[in-house]
């Protein structure tokens, strides 16, 4: 999952951890009447415009049985557990959640599911969000139906389109100095601001484009964005982001803190160097005028394994 080998001691962020206790199962999305077997015992996991049910104590995806949902809605095979209880995805509006359940999305709650549920939660909006952008092919225009369980949609004349996912790169920029006074480079996103987001710092990130290579977005979208040459991108590890559907790419990478900061208005208002005694500060809870990724990301998985490093 890592190219260091030196995170094992971290916990993966949600969309990165191994599927545990969960079967994908592909050889049964081509099996339709098993499916549909499958599907009258199986659970289902609800979505609502990129969120699902969540139980808070303790914390856990809400699954509901098939005879519950609507027969006539879409349903999309996620896979099976180890005791054999296949698990399918439909969207479907929530009107009102059951008592002691909320709608929460990824976001919010994916760092306190444990597994299945992480996966079944994040696999289930990553479909459901392909779903609901093609139903029409984008080569010919023509409608498109559900096949192989929701892992494809097909024309009626044989085109055949598969989920896409997007590969992106988030990068944690530091200078390389052990101990607290080593520092990391982190930004403001124009785009936040919702409350509490006012004074949030984050990694550097961006969509890789058209024939480049991973490595190749993390120097060009640091040097866009603000300004700073880096060295010696470092893999570490990668996150599903069903928002809509992004695959994140993380790095770590080296760059000098005396070259200027400049940053890109249109996407970075802000962006600034931070020592570790600073960014542990924040971690703990402590007061501080700057706040950090939130901890179902993997922006705040790169900023704790830059801080755990004695030499990054």
């Amino acid at each position: 999952m890592n190219g260091s080998g030196r995170t094992d001691a971290l916990e993966l962020p949600p969309g990165a951890r191994p599927d545990v206790g969960f079967d994908r199962a592909a050889h049964r999305r081509t099996d339709a009447e098993w499916l549909e077997r499958a599907w009258a015992d199986s659970l289902v996991v609800l979505v609502d415009k990129g969120r699902a049910l969540i139980r808070d104590e303790p914390p856990g995806l809400v699954l509901t049985p098939a005879g519950e949902v609507d027969p006539g809605a879409e349903r999309y095979f996620l896979g099976e557990d180890l005791q054999g209880r296949v698990y399918f995805a439909v969207q479907t509006p929530i009107a009102e959640p059951p008592p002691g359940t909320r709608q929460a999305n990824v976001r919010e709650v994916g760092h306190v599911l444990d597994e299945p549920d992480a996966s079944l939660f994040i696999t289930a909006v990553a479909l459901v969000n392909w779903h609901a952008t093609h139903r029409y092919s984008p080569r010919t225009g023509k409608p498109t139906t559900v096949a192989q369980g929701g892992w494809t949609r097909v024309t009626d004349d044989g085109e055949t389109l598969f989920p896409r996912t997007d590969p992106a790169v988030i990068v944690l920029v530091h200078d390389g100095v052990a101990g607290p006074e080593g520092r990391c480079l982190l930004g403001h996103n124009g785009a936040w601001t919702a409350p509490g987001w006012a004074r949030r710092y984050s990694c550097l990130a961006g969509f890789v484009e058209p024939g480049e290579p991973a490595e190749s977005t993390v120097v060009r979208e640091v040097d866009e964005e603000v300004g700073v040459q880096v060295r010696d991108p470092h893999y570490i590890a990668s996150q599903s982001w069903p928002f809509p559907g992004s695959l994140m790419l993380g790095y770590l990478a080296v760059a000098d803190p005396d070259q200027p900061v400049r940053v890109d208005a249109d996407e970075i208002t802000d962006a600034r160097w931070f020592t570790r005694a600073e960014v542990a500060r924040s971690l703990a809870g402590d007061e501080t005028d700057f706040g950090l990724p939130m901890a179902s990301s993997i922006a705040h998985y790169l900023v704790r394994t830059w801080l755990s490093w004695p030499q990054a």
